[in-house]
């Protein structure tokens, strides 16, 4: 596995290569360490599901760099936007109706595409130079609690770990609540999940 810090001026380069190539990334968001892979192919999500022994059904979610980039995969409407505009970049994830035509990686077999930008000067690199969507997921065994540090993410994730290509060191990440998750795509705002922003935050917000 190779490795480099958030900090190196090329880590973002470099790691657009690996998911270009259709490798797998460990790295840090505004929250967690995250495992990145191509969000729209079906064999590296295949790899992040392997890694995580994950439930296939279960939904994986990705970064964009920003509403523009997500309207190319998602029907991005009026509450999205509000939501957006408030909180982005930052711990939200918007779940979003899945453009016609979105069919592979995470969006086989769903409806829905879910988006985040997260408030973190390496993800927001990336996802400019990657250019479109990799997946963000909790660098974590199914089940088990994330862990905050590279090496510890190692050990807990055993022989699975050696799928990873390239690990992105933040060193050790503060103790943070995970994104607030937002179905939005039926037009209305549902909390599915309740995290950094806080259900109140979200009720402030004027939705219509």
């Amino acid at each position: 596995m190779e490795r480099m810090r958030a900090d190196d001026l090329a880590a973002p380069a470099r790691a657009a290569q690996i998911l270009a190539s259709g490798g797998v990334i460990l790295y840090p968001t505004d929250t967690l360490y995250g495992l990145g892979a191509d969000a729209l192919s079906d064999a590296a999500v295949t790899k992040i599901k392997r890694i995580k022994g994950r439930n296939e059904h279960k939904p994986i979610h990705a970064i964009v760099a920003d509403m523009a980039m997500a309207e190319d995969y998602a029907e991005v409407n009026d509450i999205a936007r509000s939501l957006a505009q408030k909180f982005l970049p930052g711990p939200l994830t918007l779940i979003l109706k899945k453009k016609e035509g979105i069919e592979t990686g995470i969006a086989r077999d769903m409806s829905t595409f879910g988006i985040r930008i997260p408030d973190n000067v390496f993800c927001l690199d990336l996802a400019r130079e990657f250019g479109k969507p990799f997946t963000t997921t909790s660098a974590n065994a199914s089940g088990v609690s994330p862990k905050r540090t590279i090496d510890d993410i190692i050990e807990q994730l055993g022989d699975h770990a050696q799928m990873i290509d390239l690990a992105i060191d933040a060193g050790e990440l503060s103790e943070r609540l995970p994104s607030t998750i937002v179905d939005v795509s039926d037009g209305t705002a549902i909390i599915l999940r309740e995290g950094a922003i806080s259900a109140k935050d979200i009720d402030k917000i004027p939705l219509s």
